[in-house]
């Protein structure tokens, strides 16, 4: 044995007590050994062969992403659908007032996590991302259910993405079985899934290019319409300004609808932490991860509330159209960004917006691949999931992981059933919740590595890269996340429709709670673990090796520079 694995585990038994098991180690990965372009993009077939990297190959995932992939993944996993056509019901349900402040609320709510997981995985760039913080920093067997929730939330998410591009298809033509497009649809998932992290990398990068164009265009779109400059005969053709934020007004559904809205801007977040699930495959994390996660809420925060706060002045919220239809999935003619470019007599803009939905939801799917495969491997590193799903192959994929959440994606065809519907209806109510459970622990985990920072002796000018709002910002963050899952809980007993929801309707809106209780009792049943004391909290082992001179002489500069400068550079670069 090494000396360094030597230390690891002294390291790892000061951790131990009579009554809790020992923490899992946390090695840090080494590097892979050299292959060829063709074998590093899984296009041969040694490339599927097993990597030899030393004990720690369950590790040994690919550092292949860049700043650019960083910065767009950090983006783009969160547009989807439930913004482009989501938003329509939204706005229905709760009108413009409701959709800006809570989309501004929860605004705040993702800077501070999104802070709060910058810190923590710089610092510990490993494989699992939050999930394993949660195990590291709170409890192992709340990390086992934030981990199985998380490959859940996946696995459920891509057979219901495939389902919205076949249905999406359909505003073309509707004469074409869905069952050949999900087809299609999941084999493309799948081919970019063979390139692996890259192949995923890249994808997000062009799609959300062309998704953050789309929203550039309606904007400037939107602008000059809402000053009367629409064509002649169409809705937009004379000023209308706030108009109809008087009539129909700004609320709608009272307090019912306000909070319905608070709980769709959450989930229409959803997928911003894949940034740093996907700081294990950084190049340089240290260089690129800050960079991504200083501009993925002012670039959120600037796409949707802007967006949407032109939504709110162009669509009014009792508009028929809001309400969908009959497709229990997705309705493009619903979406209130297809609807501007019809009510202004825009040829080809509802077809240009349908191309950009149909990306959307194909590059949730790719990511669902992504974000459950990366969990379920970190799982199986940490003995939460059989060992064969930590097999990671020479071109660097967790090649079983990948395969195990693929395998959901036939699921889609259910749809093809008379029951397809509620069959899924149940399928999503267990993982309806995952992303407020992933987020509010992502806080806690900051909040409570902080306090064991400090507690063993180290100081904050030791972080590399600290969260702007500290341990409040993370207190913050963890309030609005509860508020949040308070919200929900309020609607799935008090529905928008008003009256009271029944037994099927409730669970149907908060089923993920009690999952979320079996899966934390479960796993202390297992590995017998309860909470970790801040004392048996490990803030060593497993922390990346930094260049402390090179730091110290970009915090220099920073202090040198003018004020206005240095706020560039603390919020944006």
């Amino acid at each position: 044995m090494s000396s360094e694995e030597k230390g690891t585990e002294k390291a790892h038994e000061a951790y131990a007590t009579p009554d809790h098991e020992s923490p899992p180690v946390y090695a840090v990965a080494p590097e892979p050994a050299q292959e060829t372009w063709m074998t590093r993009n899984g296009l041969t077939a040694r490339s599927f062969q097993k990597r030899v990297s030393g004990s720690a190959g369950i590790e040994s995932l690919d550092r292949t992403l860049k700043s650019r992939h960083m910065q767009m993944i950090s983006i783009g996993g969160s547009i989807g659908a439930g913004f482009f056509v989501g938003s329509g019901k939204a706005l229905a349900a709760g009108g413009p007032g409701s959709l800006l402040i809570d989309f501004l609320i929860v605004g705040v709510m993702m800077f501070n996590t999104v802070y709060a997981l910058g810190e923590l995985a710089v610092m510990f760039p490993v494989s699992g991302g939050f999930y394993t913080y949660s195990t590291r920093f709170i409890d192992p067997s709340w990390g086992f259910a934030m981990g199985w929730n998380y490959v859940m939330q996946w696995a459920v998410v891509l057979p219901l993405e495939l389902t919205v591009c076949s249905f999406t298809i359909g505003y073309w033509r509707d004469d074409i079985n869905v069952a050949i497009w999900i087809s299609v649809f999941l084999l493309a998932i799948i081919i970019i899934n063979i390139f692996g992290a890259l192949g995923y990398a890249e994808e997000e990068f062009w799609s959300s290019c062309l998704k953050l164009g789309a929203i550039i265009v309606f904007m400037i779109t939107a602008f000059v319409l809402v000053l009367g400059g629409g064509p002649k005969g169409s809705r937009y053709d004379h000023y209308t300004g706030a108009k109809l934020w008087y009539d129909p007004g700004a609320f709608a559904n009272g307090f019912r609808g306000f909070c319905s809205v608070f709980v769709t801007a959450a989930f229409s977040f959803s997928g911003t932490e894949l940034v740093g699930l996907a700081a294990a495959e950084a190049a340089n994390p240290l260089k690129s991860l800050p960079g991504a996660i200083k501009q993925v809420f002012w670039r959120i925060t600037l796409f949707y509330v802007l967006g949407l706060f032109f939504v709110g002045l162009l669509i009014p919220w009792n508009d028929d159209n809001l309400l969908g239809g009959s497709n229990p999935y997705v309705n493009v003619n619903a979406s209130p960004f297809v609807l501007v470019g019809k009510y202004a007599n825009l040829h080809g803009y509802d077809s240009f917006m349908n191309v950009v939905i149909l990306v959307s939801v194909l590059s949730i799917g790719v990511s669902a691949v992504y974000g459950g495969s990366r969990t379920l491997t970190a799982l199986a590193q940490q003995g939460y999931a059989p060992k064969i799903f930590s097999y990671i192959d020479r071109s660097g994929r967790p090649l079983w992981s990948v395969v195990a959440i693929c395998a959901f994606g036939p699921l889609a065809y259910v749809n093809l059933a008379t029951a397809g519907p509620v069959v899924f209806d149940w399928l999503l109510a267990l993982s309806g919740l995952a992303a407020l459970f992933t987020w509010g622990s992502i806080c806690l985990a900051h909040i409570r590595f902080r306090k064991a920072w400090l507690r063993q002796g180290h100081t904050l000018d030791e972080i590399p890269f600290k969260a702007v709002g500290g341990v409040y910002g993370s207190y913050i963050g963890l309030f609005l996340n509860i508020m949040c899952l308070v919200a929900q809980l309020f609607v799935a007993i008090c529905p928008v429709g008003g009256g009271f929801n029944d037994v099927e309707g409730f669970f149907k809106s908060y089923l993920a709670l009690p999952v979320v209780i079996a899966f934390w009792v479960g796993g202390f049943l297992w590995k017998r673990t309860g909470r970790l004391r801040t004392d048996q909290i490990d803030v060593d082992t497993g922390r990346r090796e930094l260049d402390w001179d090179a730091i110290n002489v970009y915090r220099a500069e920073l202090a040198a520079m003018p004020s206005w400068k240095r706020i560039i550079h603390t919020f944006f670069i």
